[in-house]
């Protein structure tokens, strides 16, 4: 990650000390489960209380080598006996240590996201709920609809939003896996027992086939719940870019004491976090063309996975937690315009028409096509004068002209919430009872 966007909590995960951090981690968990049979007992222990990670060293023998777990294993065996130093690295290959410590390193990356999403989860119900009785115009097409519950669009965002959560919260508890199989996994010498022997220490489970390295398809997986989770925030990103709107103002993101929104107008308050969320949203996208080329490996394994993998994963893992915190602080501190946002629905009426019709349709034995049209035309004449009042009057001038003895009156703002907040309570009880608070 570059600086303006790193989290420290994620980029110290992926850093070279912790990465061969993680290879001890892994290499010390075979050899323990090897001690008694073909490793003297205790063996990992003494090695795990002397043994010094050392990148420079690693780097400096990597240089003559040309390969990092030789020059990871070297560093650390040049400082033991021979007697002892022999059974560091003892019947695995390179993919078996690199592709556990990376199911480590993936491991805590999601362990640190996990309850960051939590709190946003809870933060974006708490301000749906507070705006649940906020009637709002809807919009379809970009355009006015019908009235309905602020909270409910925030509502659906929280839906969304868990049900990707529950996606990574089943990925870290099912699909984490570790490998000691060996060359090709063939087992020539780590047999399938002191494999499972080793996971158990590391408190993950077996891959059940590895080909030499853990099946791609796994890290595709998460890469793409990643980018579903980006493209859930940019969803909701965008809604608060268009209500920050300047025609629009229902909310704006909160402004910092000193805070500037340009370099020129003073005036300028930007949606710059929505803005910003999205940009991130294309990244997190743009990671799962390379997680679903990696599949793809010639025979038993290749390296072409390799290279990307170093680059694109800590940076993916870091966007997912930037935007997950970024959208979290920005929602706790959004302000929404409540007056403008229910002024907006008092200052409109055609999406009466709606509510006109079906009265209609109880209330007379008029076929639905024509009574359309009836409404229609009084609606557009609402709209034109943006007025209820006219919407009506029209409305019942084509009645009487059509012998039809009804007379609408005009709902007030209060009748009007009841009329399009009359179900919220059922929808959020029922989005509480599939996705519960985390």
């Amino acid at each position: 990650m570059i600086p303006r966007y790193e989290k420290k909590e994620i980029s110290e995960i992926w850093n070279d000390h912790s990465k061969f951090s993680y290879y001890l981690q892994a290499e010390l968990a075979v050899m323990k489960a090897l001690e008694g049979t073909l490793v003297p007992v205790g063996l990992s222990a003494e090695i795990a209380k002397t043994a010094k990670i050392n990148p420079t060293r690693i780097d400096e023998i990597e240089a003559v080598t040309k390969h990092d777990v030789i020059a990871f294993c070297t560093s650390i065996t040049e400082n033991l006996s021979a007697e002892k130093g022999k059974y560091f690295h003892y019947g695995v290959t390179s993919s078996d240590i690199i592709d556990t410590a990376l199911t480590l390193q993936i491991k805590a990356s999601l362990e640190v996201i996990l309850p960051a999403y939590q709190e946003l989860l809870r933060t974006l119900f708490d301000r749906a709920h507070e705006l649940k009785d906020v009637v709002t115009m809807g919009r379809s097409h970009g355009m006015f609809a019908e009235p309905m519950s602020f909270g409910q669009k925030l509502l659906g965002h929280y839906n969304e939003l868990s049900r990707r959560f529950k996606e990574l919260q089943d990925f870290h508890k099912d699909e984490l896996t570790v490998q000691f199989s060996g060359a090709v996994g063939n087992y020539t010498i780590v047999t399938p027992e002191i494999e499972s022997a080793a996971a158990t220490e590391l408190n993950l489970k077996v891959e059940p086939l590895s080909t030499q390295v853990i099946p791609r398809d796994r890290i595709a997986k998460l890469v793409n719940i990643g980018a579903m989770v980006g493209t859930a925030i940019e969803r909701l990103a965008v809604e608060m870019r268009h209500l920050h709107r300047s025609d629009v103002g229902e909310l704006y993101e909160g402004f910092s004491k000193g805070q500037k929104g340009s370099s020129i107008m003073p005036h300028k308050k930007n949606p710059i976090s929505g803005e910003n969320l999205t940009g991130m949203a294309r990244m997190l996208r743009s990671h799962t063309i390379m997680a679903m080329e990696n599949i793809v490996l010639w025979h038993e394994r290749d390296i072409s996975h390799s290279s990307t993998e170093r680059m694109y994963l800590p940076d993916h893992f870091g966007i997912l937690f930037y935007s997950i915190t970024r959208l979290n602080s920005t929602l706790k501190n959004m302000v929404f315009n409540i007056e403008k946002i229910e002024q907006r629905v008092q200052a409109e009426c055609h999406y009466l028409s709606s509510y006109y019709l079906h009265q209609l349709i109880k209330c007379t034995d008029i076929k639905r096509e024509e009574l359309y049209y009836f409404v229609q035309e009084a609606a557009f004449q609402g709209e034109q004068t943006k007025s209820a009042a006219a919407m009506g009057e029209k409305l019942n001038q084509i009645l009487k002209e059509k012998n039809v003895s009804l007379d609408f009156p005009v709902p007030n703002f209060s009748e009007i919430k009841k009329i399009y907040l009359g179900s919220v309570d059922k929808v959020f009880q029922r989005s509480l009872k599939e996705y519960p608070l985390p």
